[in-house]
């Protein structure tokens, strides 16, 4: 069950990438990939989540691990969480669902300041595949122009 759900966020989240990549960025692309992207994606996470929190589903923990409450405290804590299929589909969805959402909000930043769809794809393949670091990238690249425009 995980693996298939685990296939199919990261389905959803390619669609919303390849959209915010490859097309034009219209007012249907941005709601497709804002809401069938990031916001199926938020309802992954939540269902998931909920499924896992209220025993609905087991969580697919490996043999012989006992289930343990949910701990942002500590480091152990949140490795915990990812003990299980069902936490590693919660981080991932959890993942997607942001680096999707800051590629979007950096392609609309980067569209607004006239940068070129060329200039944008390293940052927009950075932000997918390496979340942070291709938005510190953009929030550096894109500085000396947002202060030329204003900060806008």
């Amino acid at each position: 069950m995980w693996a298939g759900l685990f296939s199919f966020v990261s389905i959803v989240a390619m669609i919303g990438w390849v959209l915010l990549a490859a097309f034009p960025r219209k007012p249907l692309t941005h709601s497709a990939i804002l809401y069938l992207g990031v916001g199926l994606l938020c309802l992954c996470y939540a269902v998931f989540f909920a499924m896992v929190k209220g025993g609905l589903a087991d969580p697919g923990l490996p043999a012989g691990a006992a289930a343990q409450s949910v701990d942002f405290t500590s480091i152990a804590g949140v490795r915990a969480i990812f003990q299980s299929d069902g936490g590693v589909l919660i981080g991932w969805t959890h993942y997607l669902a942001f680096d999707l959402f800051t590629g979007m909000w950096i392609a609309r930043d980067a569209d607004g300041k006239g940068f070129s769809r060329l200039a944008q794809l390293p940052f927009l393949f950075f932000t997918f595949m390496l979340g942070p670091i291709g938005l510190l990238g953009w929030l550096v690249m894109r500085e000396k122009r947002a202060r030329a425009l204003g900060r806008g």
